[in-house]
């Protein structure tokens, strides 16, 4: 029996790819048979990530996903796409009252707009293959619950899933798939530089009833699955992946 969530012959273009769940789904796409292309705006971290390739072919870009001349200069690179995940974002923890412009456009600027742009470009210079599959890494945040300090990150995420639901409209004739995975909180260092404290996330985590947060390589595996044979009958669809956390 065939594989339906083999990627042999497929090629992978994964941003945020030099850390966290860009990692663990670049390393997940080249084990599973898929040449991959990762871009990161951090050198040494997404190196690491190319040599823990399995396989041979794939290639690095540094680039900074805000700029649109360097999303011009990395998309020329580019060959024609099997699969595109848009994973790249950062967070930020403000209350609402304290927050400046700067906060704004920073924030939406890297997860909203950038994925935006950045779809628009590839789309501009046709390097998107007949029933490719587009996944946006979007959160539960702000799609499925609010969080106290969390309004622009949910705002930034959220914006994404309603992208999403027209672009899925407007490939569907090319039998392009677009779907976004929204997961729970997720053991990776985009927290590092946030307000949140170690013991607030302990204290967060027994709010999940599976009682731990979720693993990078648990992500991937639905994004791979999203990138797959096996979902060529999905688009527009919302993948929360949250311990369980929304049943409360």
């Amino acid at each position: 029996m065939e594989n339906p969530f083999a990627l042999n012959g497929k090629t992978i273009f994964i941003t945020g790819a030099g850390s966290g769940i860009g990692r663990a789904t670049a390393l997940q796409c080249a084990g599973l048979g898929a040449t991959v292309h990762i871009t990161d705006l951090n050198e040494e971290t997404l190196a690491e990530t190319l040599g823990m390739l399995e396989g041979e072919g794939h290639q690095m870009y540094v680039a900074n996903l805000t700029d649109d001349d360097a999303l011009q200069e990395l998309v020329s690179k580019l060959p024609k796409l099997d699969g595109f995940v848009s994973n790249a974002g950062i967070i930020k923890t403000i209350l609402t009252q304290f927050g400046e412009r700067s906060d704004v456009e920073r924030i939406l600027g890297i997860n909203t707009v950038a994925p935006i742009r950045l779809t628009q470009i590839l789309l501009q210079n046709k390097r998107f293959n007949k029933e490719a599959a587009l996944v946006y890494t979007s959160s539960m945040a702000g799609v499925f619950n609010g969080a106290i300090g969390n309004g622009l990150y949910g705002a930034s995420k959220s914006a994404l899933v309603g992208f999403v639901k027209s672009l899925a409209l407007e490939l569907a004739p090319r039998k392009i798939r677009v779907n976004t995975v929204n997961p729970g909180i997720t053991q990776t260092n985009i927290y590092n530089n946030t307000t949140i404290t170690p013991e607030q996330l302990e204290e967060e985590m027994k709010r999940y009833p599976l009682g731990r947060y979720g693993r990078p390589d648990e992500i991937a595996s639905a994004i791979v699955y999203l990138l797959s044979d096996a979902t060529k009958w999905m688009t527009g669809t919302n993948l929360l992946i949250d311990g369980g956390f929304s049943l409360q």
